[in-house]
């Protein structure tokens, strides 16, 4: 089985579709007003912005964790834990051996909690 979409809960769809675009960096593939649905493709998977889902807790892998907290930050978007290490990968179980995995929480226009993941190479 694969995942084919992840639900967020977005009581203002305009407000959720701009701030989700400018973190994502890109446009949704498809709106649905009514009955109020945004869809965005993460890689294959799909995240829904619907006015009636339960808030989810969501990770989303970045390039550069401090450059995205930051610019997140100047954006007026609170953040919640700075990127910190939450543990190395010896191996390739969950990511590439030899790299710390990275992780900050910041909340999105509706208030839930997303994570940002980087796997940076052990200094």
């Amino acid at each position: 089985m694969n995942i084919v979409q992840i639900a967020q809960h977005a009581e203002d769809l305009e407000r959720a579709t701009a701030f989700y675009a400018d973190l994502l960096g890109t446009s949704p593939r498809a709106t649905y007003d009514p009955p109020g649905l945004v869809f965005f493709d993460l890689g294959g998977v799909r995240l829904l912005l619907d006015r009636v889902a339960p808030s989810a807790l969501h990770y989303l892998a970045v390039d550069d964790i401090d450059a995205t907290v930051g610019r997140l930050r100047d954006a007026g978007v609170a953040v919640e834990s700075e990127p910190h290490v939450i543990f190395g990968h010896e191996d390739d179980t969950l990511g590439p051996a030899g790299t710390d995995e990275w992780q900050a929480f910041v909340r999105d226009s509706e208030g839930n909690l997303v994570g940002l993941v980087e796997q940076r190479v052990r200094s």
